[in-house]
């Protein structure tokens, strides 16, 4: 029996994907949480041998909270449910122990098909992603390294960073950015500031070159 918890801060996909495995006989959704450190309070409490979570999340983001998890209970299998497929993501999942990473397109089928494998004691990678880092693999080694020659230092960027980061880029300020993303004010400017950490940066101007340069914005 797979024993899982949902982790994603929305409250319509945690309850889609108790819709979609709720007729799967060897699948038993035993809890749900809506960010990191609520599915961290949660696992003391509940019996579960698999944590099905979203990377990117309010608060401790999925790099932070998979890195505790496995620290602390090791023998509980992360998966990844997330739109990034990004190599980088999903290397660093790999890397840090998670047992799967599958993209929120993925079909009933393979998500459960996925659950089962990984169950077992395997791992489990969607396709799509495969094939994108298998196809990254012959330009590994030139997109390792930044303009000057060294190795990019910067931490991944979540989902709503690179929402922040697209509309500075479009030259909304802090309050039209708020009101566009319904958050607050305070919040976007903690991710702008997220943003200039990670990459760097020491300034917005200096943020939306490295955003060009990478592709990451148009």
């Amino acid at each position: 029996m797979i024993k899982l918890i949902i982790t994603d801060d929305h409250k319509i996909v945690r309850d889609g994907l108790k819709a979609l495995l709720k007729d799967h006989g060897a699948v038993h959704v035993v809890g749900e949480a809506a960010s990191g450190s609520e599915l961290l309070d949660l696992l003391p409490e509940v019996d579960a041998n698999i944590v099905l979570m979203d990377l990117s999340m309010p608060g401790m983001d999925g790099f932070d909270t998979v890195a505790h998890i496995l620290e602390h209970y090791p023998a509980l299998k992360v998966v990844v449910l997330s739109m990034l497929s990004h190599e980088k993501y999903v290397s660093r999942m790999m890397e840090l122990g998670a047992s799967g990473y599958i993209l929120k397109n993925a079909g009933k089928e393979e998500l459960c098909c996925a659950l089962q494998i990984i169950a077992q004691g395997c791992c489990y990678i969607s396709p799509e992603v495969t094939l994108e880092l298998l196809r990254k693999v012959k330009q590994l080694p030139g997109e390792m390294l930044s303009s000057n020659g060294s190795a990019e230092e910067h931490r991944e960027l979540s989902k709503r960073e690179l929402e922040v980061l697209s509309l500075i880029g479009e030259g909304y300020t802090n309050a039209e950015i708020a009101e566009k993303l319904f958050t607050s004010k305070r919040t976007v400017e903690t991710h702008r500031q997220n943003l200039l950490d990670k990459t760097k940066a020491r300034n917005t101007a200096a943020l939306i070159k490295y955003a060009l340069q990478r592709g990451l914005i148009s």
